[in-house]
């Protein structure tokens, strides 16, 4: 059976785990600079800048999966809720954790009076982007991601 929570302090080093794992599944694990300390102090540090929901295996208390997510503000929609990643480790997925995490998350975002929810899927994860067809998603063309890093 698996438990849905929220996410505590005492979760990050499972959370930066799920997150390797998934830097890896993404063939980008030299890309992630982020660390458990930096995780703890920008989540639950004096002003939270996200919020994780965790999936807990009831029988060994192992943490299985997550969503992290943020709340951002569009000019047209007004607030909303970003899922910035959802993670089921290999051995769990499969088995309605991935739903399990992201019906959690449409609650939160209702929860929160948000007008919606996005995130975004990278064109070649064909199981993540069937995954996200059961929910009735709408994908975007002609949008372009941008970034500066410093």
């Amino acid at each position: 059976m698996i438990i849905i929570r929220p996410g505590t302090l005492e979760d990050t080093p499972d959370a930066f785990e799920l997150v390797m794992e998934l830097a890896i599944y993404e063939r980008a694990a030299d890309q992630v600079s982020n660390t458990v300390e930096q995780m703890a102090l920008d989540g639950f540090g004096p002003n939270p800048l996200y919020g994780m929901i965790m999936a807990e295996d009831s029988e060994t208390k192992r943490i299985v999966g997550m969503a992290l997510y943020f709340f951002r503000y569009s000019t047209w929609k007004g607030k909303r809720l970003y899922l910035e990643d959802i993670i089921v480790t290999e051995s769990f997925r499969g088995y309605g954790v991935g739903k399990l995490l992201f019906d959690a998350t449409v609650e939160m975002a209702h929860e929160t009076n948000c007008t919606g929810m996005m995130w975004q899927v990278l064109d070649w994860n064909e199981p993540a982007i069937g995954f996200y067809k059961q929910f009735g998603t709408r994908f975007d063309d002609g949008w372009t991601n941008c970034h500066l890093d410093f």
